[in-house]
């Protein structure tokens, strides 16, 4: 069997379309004469499948690498891991407008006490989704309330080190910790078991 590169007359890294150009060009020139065409139709095929073949085994498989990473982890990582899950984007989608709408009138609608009646809608929220999935009110209530407590709780710390020319003037330090806590009460409803 023929090298099918040479076959072809072209160098092994020529691209596709220079391959593919070479075999038009000899199919033109041995049109009729049907061992030459089948050769050339050959040494076109081959040279394709070791590309496609090659471009798959260099394909980076991101889930077998991070189930892999997981499985030499320590093992409280591999706990830590197990609170967590990955829905589909259409719940992540759904979830992420609802808090991002939330956050939105919050912002439409900021006066002087802060968004309180939006943070309630959207905790009574989060402990819903939590529910739904946890199946048991009592683990989801105290889940939400913990996600509640520690994304205000981080905002509280995060929001004044934020400079104040990036913040419009109308917002308030309630309002600012409160969009963290949508944040915290999105990634928990969404994320958590």
């Amino acid at each position: 069997m023929r090298d099918p590169y040479k076959l072809l007359g072209v160098d092994r890294d020529a691209s596709e379309e220079e391959i593919r150009s070479a075999r038009n060009f000899l199919i033109q020139q041995y049109a009729g004469h049907e061992p030459s065409e089948e050769a050339i139709e050959g040494a076109y095929e081959k040279i394709i499948m070791k590309s496609y073949q090659q471009r798959k085994k260099t394909k980076i498989n991101l889930k077998t690498k991070l189930k892999k990473r997981v499985e030499e982890s320590p093992s409280w990582v591999k706990a830590l891991l197990g609170y967590f899950e990955v829905p589909t984007m259409d719940i992540i989608s759904r979830r992420l407008f609802f808090f991002a709408f939330i956050a939105g009138w919050s912002i439409a609608t900021s006066a002087e006490n802060g968004p309180a009646f939006q943070l309630a809608i959207s905790l009574f929220s989060c402990i819903y989704f939590l529910n739904d999935k946890m199946k048991n009110l009592m683990r989801a209530s105290t889940t939400g309330f913990g996600v509640l407590v520690g994304g205000w709780i981080i905002g509280s710390l995060l929001v004044p080190l934020i400079p104040t020319f990036i913040i419009p003037p109308s917002w308030s330090l309630e309002l600012l910790t409160s969009l963290v806590a949508y944040v915290f009460l999105f990634l928990g409803c969404t994320f958590l078991k």
